[in-house]
């Protein structure tokens, strides 16, 4: 059986058709996950109540946040094996696979550790209501066991993206989505395990995909090849992970953390308006995850040819990074608003519920594209090992503003809307820092090479 898949070759030819070919599978992998996470609360909402819905929407923030900075390091995974790729060190790209993929179990078993002990105390931080209070925690308490399995694969998913393969990380996701949805419906529906049944579920597929990335990786040609008896941390490629990976972790929990203080927020107006943004959620984060995919492809791209000196190739990466990023954004996110009622159905039929959701999809999906303004030039600015400036300006642009949004205007103003318009506004004034600092610094950096 053949495991290993070819080498994409980044620093030659065409660039539109290999960036479209790379972060599609890579969508299509977070949109599978995500339609798959959707199946635990389209499960909930039909054979349990609103109750069950919320306390499996009320941790997803939480969730996000613990898991942020460790999705940082596996991107600054991405970035050192991309580079080695780019300068042709073959022995580099084999012990940066080994530190990253032993840094993938130290650092779940340090997570799931942590997440046992201080969530529920988050939890009734956040202001979750007393009547789901119990159920989230229960969610919680299985769900952490699963995250070291999940950052498992998401290193070793970094790992097969560094050399231009997306496609197997679509398939292991595919798969272990199915597992997911049967489990689902077993559980909760056959046996009536509410949100331990969903949870349980996720446990067992990210077993799955954990396995089965280890399983590739341990079957690659020799550059890439994992051998179980050579994990090791060596501090050299560990240094080069975390000053590109750290940066970007801390930035994606500062933004988790934002939406652990909005979610507080719309915690306020009970259980049918966590339940409604929780299902609206799943649609904007599939606009999201298309505009990521491409940031990510720009990453990686930008990374190889960077490395290599192609600079006139790393300024082209940007812009068909940027414009089919964010056009293939838009469209999606102009089908959801469109078919927001049989979409919307899916999770409740409930109509309160329903027009909670659709206030989210208003302010925030139908302008997710904007996210893209910051994804995408950030994704270029870490190809060229800068990751920290876009770090800080988003951290300014998103969560200090945000915090000030929430503490001051919606205060004085508690409606969902006001509460809802602050992510575009922080995307703006993201995008604006972020593309200042993009060509201030490639300016430099191409001057002086």
């Amino acid at each position: 059986m053949r495991l290993h898949a070819k080498e994409m070759n980044m620093l030659e030819g065409p660039l539109l058709g290999k960036i479209v070919s790379y972060a599609i599978p890579l969508a299509l992998a977070s949109i599978l996950q995500q339609l798959f996470n959707s199946a635990d609360l389209a499960v909930i909402g039909r054979f349990e109540d609103s109750v069950a819905m919320a306390a499996v929407g009320a941790n997803s923030s939480l969730v996000s946040l613990l898991v942020s900075l460790f999705s940082g390091l596996s991107l600054g995974s991405n970035v050192t094996i991309a580079s080695f790729i780019g300068m042709g060190k073959k022995k580099d790209i084999n012990k940066a696979i080994h530190t990253t993929i032993a840094l993938s179990l130290v650092s779940g078993v340090i997570l799931c550790i942590v997440g046992e002990i201080v969530a529920p105390q988050i939890l009734k931080l956040m202001s979750t209501p007393d009547r789901v209070l119990a159920l989230a925690v229960v969610y919680l308490r299985i769900l952490f066991i699963a995250l070291p399995f999940l950052l498992i694969y998401d290193f070793g998913a970094s790992v097969l993206r560094a050399k231009g393969d997306s496609t197997r990380p679509l398939y292991i996701l595919f798969l272990s989505g199915i597992i997911n949805v049967i489990l689902n419906i077993i559980f909760v529906g056959v046996f009536h395990l509410s949100v331990a049944g969903v949870a349980l579920g996720t446990l067992a597929a990210n077993v799955f995909s954990a396995f089965m990335i280890i399983t590739f990786l341990r079957h690659e040609e020799e550059t890439y090849r994992l051998h179980l008896k050579k994990l090791k941390i060596e501090k050299t490629y560990l240094s080069r992970i975390i000053s590109i990976g750290a940066p970007a972790g801390i930035q994606g929990m500062v933004f988790s953390l934002s939406n652990v203080i909005i979610q507080s927020g719309i915690n306020s107006f009970g259980a049918n308006a966590i339940a409604g943004n929780t299902a609206a959620l799943n649609f904007e984060t599939m606009g999201y995850y298309v505009i990521n995919a491409f940031g990510q492809a720009a990453t990686t791209f930008t990374s190889q040819n960077y490395a290599a000196a192609l600079y006139d190739r790393c300024k082209k990466i940007y812009r068909v990074a940027m414009i089919v990023g964010m056009s293939a954004t838009f469209v999606l996110s102009m089908i959801f608003w469109f078919a927001r009622y049989p979409l919307m159905s899916i999770f409740t039929t409930s109509p309160v519920v329903m027009q909670y959701g659709f206030i989210r999809l208003y302010y925030i999906d139908n302008l997710e594209l904007l996210t893209g303004t910051y994804e995408i030039a950030g994704g270029c600015l870490r190809g060229m090992q800068h990751s920290l400036e876009p770090a800080i300006i988003t951290m300014i642009g998103s969560c200090l503003f945000r915090i000030i949004w929430v503490s001051t205007i919606f205060q004085h103003n508690h409606i969902l809307p006001v509460l809802m318009i602050v992510y575009p506004i922080s995307w703006v004034i993201c995008g604006t820092g972020v593309h200042i600092a993009y060509f201030t610094i490639r300016k430099r950096l191409f001057k002086n090479a």
